[in-house]
């Protein structure tokens, strides 16, 4: 993988030095509830799904899905196989979720089956997963003007293992319409002999509709690509025109595959410095410096060019570059220094130091062409200087009561995130990695629509705020723009221990979290006061305040589900969709 050549470049000017904390605020948020008629029903993860991975994959999935592009509109699929809409217009007259679409397939059939996933490809057409294999593309028609229509599959394909929709997205150019899906598989590689025996796979897939004379239009598979990776992706989804690929993960993808055959990829070389002899060797003590110079055979000492001053230096042979020129590393007298040419091919020269006692650690400042010579007596001085730290002993720790950690004991989900997690911008001709930016500590935090027409945001911590990054593959000098800012959400929700899922609204005026079971916060900007409040310890008036709201669900089942809107805060279990007024608009 390429190494990091890029960096997130944060707006200071979205930044809130002077941000004190969330007031908890005890207003009530209205809580509406709509009763399913048929369960959301949640698969539960077989024996044979047992990695971490999974976990990640299929055992966090949002089952709730927001429409982008028509707001307060949401979708899902229940244990029916029904996709299911509801739109809301009015809180206090909420409907029944109408079908749209239903799955042909029996996915309870399916060995290794995972849940059944959605994914909104513009204003009027879907991509969904059955969860058992087969991906069906709908023409949808314009969804939210209020009108009911049923959902028309113009695609559809059996791919033959499991997956889930990660993300899709559809354009239009020379009159060819073209959608483009990225599918997430974990799959058993029986040539791994390390680690978990699974593989997670990317298949990104481009379906277009081919026209002939007198023919009806109809769509089929153009081109098949697969990336291969370690880890579950925290974030991936295809440029809107489909001409390359944003990966964020823990672990590196690769491409291996286009069409069924395999990528031939060049391994990347290692950059190779060429290797030359040294042009000079010194040594030094602590009174003086000897340095050895190659010189061309035949020079005699009317051709040599030598000038010293107390900090600068020029040796070299008349008609070729300078052999040694530039600042010494620190002042020599020249009265007391002198050359000498040996054998009519080398030539010494040595330099009286100024101040006796330190060492140099370079002769001049910059010149890489040398080689430093080491005495035996030095070399001796420094070994027993540093005998000290060293032991004999394969523990050095006194304290026999607190064996050492054995990091083979601890589990995948013990260990703490590497530092190798990573940003990828893949370009969609040569496949490679364009851009690559190393996230380090920068957990990654949630995905969320913000412009449909636009990629999706990615949210991640940065020190204790959580900063929303909006990418432009467009801009391949600003890729990522730093367009939001929730202020301390970073420190707060790593307080959240039972934190399922986590979200915001495409206007950013809060940030929101929710539980495993019934609990969700909100975290709102700091907006201004009606009333006078003032700081009684600092005694100063406070203008604007931010709030932090927990909304209590009264239901015991888990949370399935978890989305926001400008306007309400949807939450889905598997037996009823709570509808949260969180602003008034």
């Amino acid at each position: 993988m390429a190494a990091s050549n890029y960096s997130l470049k944060v707006n200071r000017e979205l930044l809130d030095p002077n941000f004190e904390s969330y007031r908890l605020s005890l207003d009530s948020i209205p809580t509406y509830n709509v009763e399913l008629d048929a369960a959301v029903e949640e698969v539960k993860l077989k024996d044979t799904q047992y990695t971490l991975e999974h976990m990640r994959a299929f055992g966090m999935y949002n089952y709730l899905h927001l429409d982008p592009w028509y707001e307060d509109s949401v979708l899902f699929v229940d244990c029916k196989g029904r996709v299911l809409s509801l739109t809301v217009t009015l809180d206090t007259a909420l409907g029944k979720p109408r079908e749209v679409y239903s799955l042909t397939s029996d996915p309870s059939q399916c060995e290794g089956r995972v849940c059944a996933s959605l994914s909104l490809t513009s204003a009027t057409w879907a991509a969904v997963s059955d969860g058992a294999g087969t991906l069906t593309l709908l023409r949808t028609g314009k969804r939210g003007d209020g009108t009911f229509m049923k959902w028309e599959p113009l695609f559809s394909e059996d791919t033959g293992e499991p997956f889930s929709l990660l993300h899709s997205t559809s354009h239009v150019q020379e009159g060819v319409h073209s959608m483009e899906v990225l599918l997430l598989r974990i799959q058993k590689e029986p040539q791994e002999t390390k680690g978990s025996g699974f593989c997670v796979s990317l298949e990104w897939i481009t379906v277009a509709n081919s026209a002939g004379q007198g023919q009806e239009k109809k769509y089929e598979v153009k081109k098949r690509r697969v990336l291969n990776g370690k880890t579950v992706p925290h974030y991936a989804a295809v440029e809107p025109k489909g001409k390359g690929l944003m990966v964020a993960s823990e672990k590196p993808f690769a491409f291996t595959h286009v069409d069924g055959l395999p990528v031939q990829l060049p391994d990347p070389e290692p950059m190779e410095v060429e290797k030359t002899d040294p042009i000079y060797f010194w040594q030094q003590t602590v009174e003086d410096v000897t340095v050895f110079v190659r010189m061309p055979e035949g020079v005699t000492k009317e051709e040599v060019q030598f000038s010293l001053t107390a900090d600068q230096i020029m040796l070299g042979v008349q008609g070729f570059p300078p052999l040694l020129e530039g600042q010494l590393f620190a002042p020599a007298d020249p009265e007391a220094s002198a050359w000498i040419i040996k054998e009519d091919k080398s030539l010494e020269l040595t330099l009286q130091k100024r101040e006796e006692g330190p060492m140099w650690s370079e002769l001049v400042m910059g010149d890489k062409r040398g080689e430093y010579v080491m005495s035996d007596e030095q070399a001796a001085l420094i070994h027993e200087r540093l005998t000290f730290l060293t032991s004999e002993d394969m523990n050095g720790n006194p304290d026999k009561d607190k064996p050492p950690c054995n990091s083979q004991e601890l589990e995948d989900c013990d260990g703490f995130p590497e530092d190798g997690s990573s940003l990828t911008h893949f370009d969609g001709e040569s496949l490679k990695p364009s851009q690559v930016v190393n996230l380090g500590s920068h957990q990654y935090l949630f995905t969320v629509d913000v412009n449909p027409s636009e990629m999706p945001c990615l949210c991640l911590r940065h020190d204790v705020d959580a900063l929303l990054w909006q990418p432009r593959p467009q801009q391949p000098g600003n890729m990522w723009e730093h367009i939001a800012t929730f202020n301390a959400l970073g420190y707060v929700q790593a307080s959240k221990r039972d934190k399922k899922f986590a979200t915001c609204p495409p206007n950013f005026s809060y940030a929101s979290l929710c539980e495993c079971l019934r609990r969700a916060f909100i975290y709102r900007q700091p907006s201004l006061v009606e009333t006078v409040l003032f700081n009684r310890k600092q005694g100063r008036q406070v203008g604007q305040v931010a709030k932090q709201q927990v909304a209590s669900l009264d239901s015991d089942k888990p949370i399935l589900g978890f989305r926001a809107t400008n306007e309400r805060l949807y939450i889905l279990t598997s037996s009823n969709l709570f509808i949260l007024k969180v602003n008034n608009n």
